[in-house]
């Protein structure tokens, strides 16, 4: 059975069909990514997964059960949470607070939370700053920030949302390890990203949106080389 799982998946907003019969399962352990042109449909998808949107028609099931029409939280209650592409952490509270949010989705008591708080912290390389606010963080930091408050809900699965863009080369190449080792502690991963030589080296399969409709699946290399996947980034005739 697997981990998650879309079928006949499909959004409108109005006249504007932005998510079209779209299917995806995905494994336990499975790292998979989700890529397309800007406006395809990707962020739509996080979105009806994770309960922010209810589908106009389609089927999503989360470890064998439906979670069309749950909120957020109860989502997130069950192992599934996303992170954010827009960074925004509370600005005022220091680091190992913010982090401490999503403590509170499994402790209730504020010493259990703090020092889960605290180990997620150090496991994504904030703890040197674990007192600073929030406000002061590099956006690298901030992009670690985000990370942490989702894992601090200790999910089964996180929905990662361009976790590395505006990042050069060497804190790209550190999310990439960080991502591995959040992988490594076994949890699943649904990733959106722009970072091409990213979500290749990462992926165990690729799977391409464009206008809202699959376009293509399969490994990395495979799909890189389609040529449908080329025109669609690239232009007809590229």
């Amino acid at each position: 059975m697997s981990l998650l799982e879309m079928s006949g998946l499909t959004k409108r907003f109005g006249g504007l069909l932005a998510v079209s019969n779209f299917d995806l399962s995905l494994d336990a352990g499975e790292i998979v990514g989700l890529i397309g042109p800007n406006g395809a449909g990707k962020t739509t998808v996080f979105h009806l997964i994770a309960g922010f949107h209810a589908p106009t028609s389609g089927k999503i099931r989360f470890k064998g059960g439906s979670i069309v029409g749950s909120k957020p939280h109860a989502i997130c209650r069950l192992g599934l949470t996303r992170t954010f592409q827009i960074v925004q952490p509370f600005a005022g509270l220091s680091v190992i607070e913010n982090v401490m949010v999503g403590a509170f989705n499994r402790e209730r008591d504020a010493v259990a939370a703090r020092r889960l708080a605290g180990e997620i912290v150090d496991f994504v390389g904030l703890g040197p700053r674990r007192d600073l606010p929030a406000r002061s963080l590099t956006l690298s930091d901030r992009k670690r920030l985000e990370i942490a408050r989702g894992l601090a809900t200790r999910p089964e699965m996180l929905l990662l949302d361009e976790a590395m863009s505006g990042l050069n080369p060497t804190e790209i190449d550190e999310i990439i390890g960080l991502i591995r080792r959040i992988h490594a502690r076994g949890v699943s991963l649904l990733i959106i990203e722009h970072v091409m030589q990213a979500i290749m080296a990462l992926s165990h399969r690729l799977v391409v949106l464009h206008h809202g409709e699959k376009l293509a699946e399969g490994a990395p290399g495979e799909v890189a080389r389609d040529r449908r996947v080329i025109e669609a980034y690239l232009g007809e005739g590229a």
